[in-house]
């Protein structure tokens, strides 16, 4: 029969012979997608501090060309066809509102540098995430690619042990060099990482183990008491997820005995910088005064908001008008000051939309069938809550980092919403009021 159909379509001319436009489709989001896994890499792994000369080139622009051209190819592929989820919009708004406010800067300039240098590649990213990832192995791979590289990094800047001032520094440069954003970015990582852990198998499973363990020393040697109420937070709900509610209680035992190892091998000084964090300073803290310049930055940046509540003083504007060239280490309050209150709210509200993704992941039907998307939930949703709670100790405004979290909740609701068969019932509801109503013949809550 098939033969038949296929000589009748020679005789009449009608078997195409040109490729299907679909292919070029295909070629066009298999190309963003690549871009932004190159992205990823590029900022998470900064090969041009391993490689001699690499650092010769501009990679920091290389990255943000990649990001905006594969936003631009997922554009053109003509597979956007869902509406923006609403932390998207939020993210959206964020850079739109920091581009109004730069004619109230204080030093324009330097406003205009922030907004289209630094915050451009991170809204582009949240944008091109929720964009291009439609399947669970991408964004699988893509989280893989950030938790390998900040856990690889972690075990070279142990293998190697450069200090400063008694405290680890990190071995490549940018967001990891200094003490306390290395002991951010590991403790925030380190729930993904303990994710990937559980997901693994045989060789795989040991080399996370050994990663998980490194990233934990790795804080200890920082120094950093953001870095340890980050990592505390995250091992507490670790437990809590993995743990007890993942039912592997005997994990529980093997936490307390790591935990009281990592004790008995605390560097020297530790404790008493950690007791630091509420008595001030301490000696052979290694404070050096730090705690109260923390507290009269905090302190400045409340006032500096207060006092220009609308359009604040402009991007990465604080330590400029601060007259000590020192962020406020806090993200809120920063963000308050540099971009007003409208910022602020803008922030919070793409950070709550960020826990509702998750609260509603835990609500599909995958995520109780499929033991990957489970460990990567939790793993996100961990990361997520400790960074809450660090961003009210470092200034990651203009970071990647929480709009590449974001986007990863997005694109994972996203993903197990497709899978959902159309429901009248009260989920089916807010997926519908999140991406409009539903097409005859297609896959439920896609668009």
């Amino acid at each position: 029969m098939l033969c038949v159909e296929q000589l009748q379509g020679d005789e009449l001319g009608t078997v195409p012979t040109t490729p299907k436009p679909e292919s070029k489709t295909r070629n066009r989001a298999k190309g963003a997608y690549l871009a932004l896994l190159v992205l990823s890499a590029l900022y998470f792994g900064r090969p041009e501090d391993v490689i001699p000369g690499l650092g010769m080139i501009p990679l920091a622009k290389i990255a943000g060309g990649l990001a905006l051209i594969g936003l631009l190819l997922s554009l053109m592929s003509g597979k956007v066809k869902q509406k923006f989820a609403p932390e998207t919009k939020y993210v959206i708004a964020l850079f739109v509102w920091y581009c109004i406010t730069i004619p109230f800067a204080a030093w324009h300039a330097g406003a205009l540098t922030v907004v289209t240098t630094r915050l451009s590649k991170a809204v582009i990213v949240a944008v091109l995430v929720a964009l291009v990832v439609k399947q669970f192995w991408q964004l699988k791979r893509l989280v893989w690619v950030q938790a390998a590289a900040v856990a690889g990094m972690t075990v070279m800047s142990l293998a190697l042990h450069h200090t400063y001032g008694g405290r680890l520094v990190g071995a490549l440069g940018g967001v990891f060099e200094n003490p306390n954003d290395l002991a951010i970015n590991i403790a925030l990582n380190w729930p993904i990482c303990v994710a990937f852990f559980f997901m693994a198998r045989g060789l795989k499973k040991a080399l996370w183990a050994v990663a998980v363990l490194a990233m934990l020393i790795g804080v200890e040697l920082t120094y950093s008491r953001s870095g340890f109420l980050a990592i505390s937070l995250a091992g507490v709900l670790v437990i809590w997820e993995f743990a007890i509610r993942g039912r592997r209680l005997g994990l529980m035992l093997v936490a307390g005995v790591l935990g009281v190892a990592l004790l008995v091998a605390m560097p020297g000084h530790y404790l008493a910088r950690l007791t630091s964090i509420v008595t001030g300073s301490e000696a052979d803290s290694l404070d050096r005064g730090s705690r109260e310049a923390r507290k009269e930055l905090l302190l400045n940046s409340i006032k500096t908001a207060v006092h220009n509540p609308v359009f604040g003083i402009g991007a990465g504007n604080f330590e400029v008008t601060a007259g000590s060239w020192h962020v406020a280490h806090n993200t809120y309050t920063e963000l308050a000051a540099e971009g007003g209150f409208p910022a602020l709210i803008l922030f919070l509200l793409m950070l709550y939309r960020t826990m509702r993704n998750i609260k509603m992941t835990r609500a599909s039907a995958l995520y109780q069938i499929d033991p990957d998307v489970r460990g990567l939930t939790g793993g996100l949703w961990v990361s997520v809550a400790a960074y809450m709670i660090s961003a009210f100790f470092a200034s990651t405004e203009y970071s990647m980092y929480p709009y590449f979290l974001v986007a990863y909740t997005t694109a994972l609701y996203q993903i197990v919403a497709s899978k959902e068969p159309a429901t009248d019932s009260a989920d089916g509801a807010v997926n519908e009021k999140r991406y409009g109503r539903r097409k005859p013949g297609e896959l439920a809550w896609t668009r």
